[in-house]
């Protein structure tokens, strides 16, 4: 809904809106968001969704958030895996092999193969991620065997794979402190989402793709399990990868713990969101969750599984999701596995019970007989970690350039593509007019020239952030020409007011923002901020986008102008990507220099921006409306930004200069 009244009756139309907001309700007392620091350790809880149709929209914009997170939206090419499978042992039963392929070249995934004996037909398939134990997926004790869940699994009819996490055991090149940067603070990588997380989640992708490559392995039939950690890869791939077709997540999925490993904490991925509700992403896939006493998961029986059941309920399959609760410590041993062997039989192979399978004991294959690379040469063209950093960066360096559109079809698709991730690397929304709550806390009378000043508070409806709004009202009798927002890095700078009084003077209506300011104290213990937290940068983007809005709404019957004054001038670029209805906007990039990655570091710190396309897609995604763009200083991507007006828009409408505008010339190019 739009707003509209009469020139003449604004002053009565504002006071109306404003009084019917704070009636619905109040304004926060506080910007709740200088205090609330999330955290991977703060008790979390998941309300649910009334419809099916509400959940499915929210369940695929979680996981283009997981994607995006992970450095893998849009998805990288899937390069040949050249598999090695090697060093067959006959166990009787069951065969073991070695294997080794690359997910991405020069980066292998490490494990092994375990067949059944003696079958025929397409055979059901079980990807073992393993969790953090000292030993990986060579893990043989009371709490957890690898080795003695893939070999039971090979015995029942499965071709089982598992495989090392990264830094583990054959995986040894690559550490398990990859890229890790953002656990305490922001670096390149993080610009570009390079993360552990991403590449292990893209290492399981891959072993989807390389049991498809077994002739005997049914693609309808693929099952995921694996415990802690190995249970956070198991519900991140099942929530990207609907070829998971059942998964049993093993002493992870909870409201209390969200996993505390670098492998488990991409920036973004948590904003707004908390493991539970991405566990229920499965849903109406079947899903067994095992927890235990001794641990987080504790409480799941009364807590998370019931969360989780709702959205089941709203595919009419309570019978596909079941839970049950082991007591022990942290574990995926005999009773746990043995659970999960009678879920997945059930699905997979017929079975009319779904409850456990014993397990048969027995002496597992020997270290020599799994380790891949035991005698032998390690591939010559295996890449270090800066190796691979590089190589992730640069592919998707290549991945936006051939992107970059020329035509109908190929904006549509960058749209489609670069637009969501720049959304999700922002995290920021364009607020609907139910969703904006205003309260004026003061109003001057008319001055000697007939104008007005209000000062204003924003909200957005149940997020708890204020968003301070000064506003000078033209004088009525004038003839209005837009309503103006002015976005400055400093709002009390000596150069604001001036441009403010001059843009009156000319007839235009004009706000100014004060945007969230920073200064948050995160507390040592909290690592992974930016897993759990957007970043300053970020929440400025939001309360332009809110001011805006709400400006828009206010003035609807006027065309609504953004001005981005210094630094604040790239904030207001990218809130322009999102916000549909600027009809012009005036860009002061402050020299910024946009080609290197450093200067995003220290200046523009939003995780994934780079692998977003930062300006040029912020440019690519909003309509092509009148745009200037100054103060460049030779250094921003402005032959990017004049083909896309070039190939989609009208080049008159796109300004561009290397020096600063002055107030004067401002005003006069807004008012043409």
């Amino acid at each position: 809904m739009r707003y509209c009244a009469l020139q003449t009756a604004f002053g009565l139309a504002l006071i109306i809106l404003t009084i019917g907001n704070v009636k619905a309700q109040q304004l926060p007392a506080e910007d709740a968001r200088l205090k609330e620091i999330r955290h991977l350790d703060l008790k979390y809880s998941f309300s649910g969704y009334k419809t099916r149709d509400e959940w499915m929209v929210r369940a695929g914009q979680l996981k283009r958030q997981i994607l995006s997170s992970a450095g893998l939206w849009p998805m990288p090419e899937k390069t040949p895996l050249k598999p090695v499978i090697f060093g067959k042992v006959d166990r009787g039963d069951h065969t073991v092999e070695k294997v080794w392929f690359e997910s991405t070249p020069g980066h292998y995934v490490t494990g092994n193969l375990y067949r059944p004996k003696n079958t025929t037909g397409k055979l059901p398939a079980v990807l073992c991620p393993h969790g953090h134990w000292t030993y990986g997926r060579l893990e043989n004790q009371h709490l957890n065997s690898g080795p003695a869940r893939a070999a039971t699994f090979a015995r029942q009819g499965y071709v089982a794979f598992t495989w090392d996490m990264v830094g583990y055991n054959d995986s040894s090149m690559i550490s398990h402190r990859f890229a890790i940067g953002h656990r305490n603070g922001f670096d390149r990588n993080t610009l570009w989402s390079v993360n552990l997380l991403g590449l292990q989640l893209w290492n399981s992708i891959r072993s989807i793709d390389f049991l498809l490559t077994l002739p005997e392995v049914d693609p309808e039939r693929i099952a995921c399990t694996g415990e802690s950690g190995g249970g956070t890869q198991t519900f991140l791939l099942m929530a990207v990868d609907e070829r998971v077709k059942q998964a049993a997540p093993v002493n992870m999925i909870s409201f209390l713990m969200q996993g505390g490993s670098l492998c488990e904490n991409a920036p973004n991925l948590r904003i707004d969101t908390n493991n539970v509700e991405i566990g229920a992403i499965m849903a109406p896939r079947p899903m067994i969750m095992v927890s235990a006493t001794g641990d987080w998961t504790k409480n799941t029986l009364k807590d998370e599984y019931p969360a989780i059941r709702g959205i089941y309920n709203l595919f009419d399959a309570e019978d596909k999701l079941t839970a049950i609760q082991i007591d022990a410590p942290h574990n995926y041993n005999q009773a746990s596995r043995e659970a999960v062997y009678g879920w997945f039989a059930h699905w997979f192979l017929g079975r009319p019970e779904t409850g456990p399978i014993r397990e048969r004991g027995g002496a597992v294959a020997t270290l020599p007989e799994l380790m891949v690379f035991f005698g032998n040469k390690r591939p010559e063209n295996e890449l270090n970690e800066e190796q691979l950093a590089e190589t992730l960066i640069r592919n998707s360096r290549q991945q936006l350039d051939a992107a970059f559109p020329t035509d109908a079809a190929g904006l549509e698709k960058y749209r489609r593509e670069f637009g969501v991730t720049l959304r999700n690397s922002l995290l920021a929304e364009y607020p609907g007019a139910g969703e904006i709550l205003s309260k004026t806390i003061s109003e001057s009378t008319q001055d000697s020239r007939g104008v007005r000043r209000r000062e204003v508070k924003l909200s957005r409806t149940g997020r708890g952030d204020i968003v301070p709004v000064t506003l000078w009202l033209a004088p009525e009798k004038r003839s209005l020409k837009s309503a103006v927002l002015i976005v400055a890095a400093d709002p009390k700078s000596d150069e604001t007011g001036p441009l403010a009084e001059a843009l009156v003077n000319a007839g235009h209506h004009v706000a100014l923002v004060n945007v969230f300011p920073g200064g948050r104290q995160v507390p040592a213990e909290y690592n992974f901020f930016t897993t759990y937290n957007r970043t300053d940068v970020a929440l400025r983007v939001q309360d332009i986008l809110t001011s805006a809005a709400w400006l828009d709404m206010e003035f609807s019957s006027l065309r609504l102008s953004l001005v981005g004054t210094g630094e604040a001038g790239l904030w207001t670029l990218l809130a322009r990507g999102l916000a549909p209805n600027v009809d012009r906007a005036l860009i002061d990039t402050d020299g910024f220099k946009a080609s290197l990655d450093e200067e995003f570091v220290r200046r523009l710190p939003i995780p994934g921006i780079r692998r977003a396309g930062d300006f040029v897609t912020a440019v690519a995604i909003a309509p092509f409306s009148r745009l200037a763009i100054h103060n460049t200083g030779g250094n921003f991507p402005t032959h990017r930004i004049q083909d896309l007006y070039g190939n989609f828009g009208n080049p008159d409408d796109l300004n561009i200069r290397s020096t600063r505008l002055s107030n004067a010339e401002i005003v006069s190019w807004l008012r043409n």
